[in-house]
């Protein structure tokens, strides 16, 4: 029976209402008004909701990660287009064709130059996987509590960290976001402990809150903005010290150049040790170590 007439057919029953008195509650019951709060996805979605949504984006993640017993947190951030090989193979092999094919294409000379920079750092992919792999391992024979490794979720350098814990049978979580261009989340993340951000405050939050530590591989925008968020509220000491480490000396001491913000004097000298700089996952995953056994406790 369609809808509209089994409820006309009710209201006519229960109020012996005329066809107009019909019409009028009909009318009442298709406002946006008369909508329930929590169905009215209209009201949700609008500006004087906010607050609501943005306490809902924290005590989601929260409920279910407490749920999980989900106590420490590695946190790993890197950039979406630091790939495997196969995928940086493919990427080289379009872009050298399509020159070759216009070889005196400026556009086209870049775009072959930019595929063996990606190239270049698809060492970084595994890299973040050992890395990974190092902090699942210490979790299950060292930890009293495990240790998680958290990610924004996404593919590159994130796939990469949640691969690492998978390949050791270890569960991982990822912090996806809604993005304008599609972002599925990588298929390593434990599908428990995936969760959809519509906030990046919130986002942030959530990495902050449990990390004992965070490590960043060679990244773009979304790494900077994570890696220097934390590098402030550490700085300011909103939050308790943390060990932060950066993977890839050629990359981090070109891509900034701290020394000079501390001559400048923007920053002071002594933030210099906020961080440290390395090559390798094994030297990351020991100066994490170390950093936690000068502070005689364990991460």
């Amino acid at each position: 029976m369609n809808k509209d007439l089994e409820v006309t057919q009710t209201i006519k029953k229960y109020y012996d209402a005329s066809d107009e008195d019909v019409a009028r509650i009909m009318k009442i019951l298709d406002s946006s008004s008369y909508q329930r709060s929590d169905r009215d996805y209209d009201f949700i979605n609008s500006d004087i909701a906010r607050p609501m949504r943005l306490q809902l984006e924290y005590l989601k993640v929260q409920t279910v990660l407490e749920k999980h017993n989900i106590e420490k947190t590695v946190v790993v951030f890197g950039g979406t287009r630091v790939t495997q090989q196969k995928r940086a193979d493919i990427r080289y092999q379009k872009a050298t064709d399509a020159l070759a094919n216009d070889p005196d294409n400026k556009d086209l000379q870049y775009q072959v130059n930019v595929a063996q920079r990606v190239l270049d750092k698809v060492k970084y992919y595994q890299q973040a996987v050992d890395f990974a792999s190092m902090v699942a391992r210490y979790s299950k024979s060292h930890s009293k509590k495990p240790i998680h490794v958290m990610t924004g979720g996404g593919p590159g350098v994130m796939e990469a960290a949640n691969k690492g814990a998978f390949d050791e049978g270890e569960d991982s979580i990822g912090l996806n976001i809604d993005l304008p261009f599609e972002q599925f989340p990588n298929p390593y993340i434990t599908p428990e402990l995936c969760f959809s951000f519509r906030y990046f405050a919130l986002r942030k939050l959530h990495f902050m809150h449990r990390a004992r530590a965070l490590v960043a591989f060679p990244g773009g925008f979304g790494t900077f903005d994570e890696l220097f968020e934390a590098l402030t509220v550490i700085q300011t000491k909103t939050i308790k010290p943390i060990p932060i480490v950066l993977v890839g000396k050629h990359y981090w001491e070109n891509a900034v150049n701290f020394e000079f913000l501390a001559e400048e004097g923007v920053i002071n000298i002594e933030d210099l040790d906020l961080f440290k700089i390395v090559e390798t996952a094994e030297e990351a995953w020991n100066y994490i170590l170390g950093w936690y056994e000068a502070k005689s406790t364990v991460i």
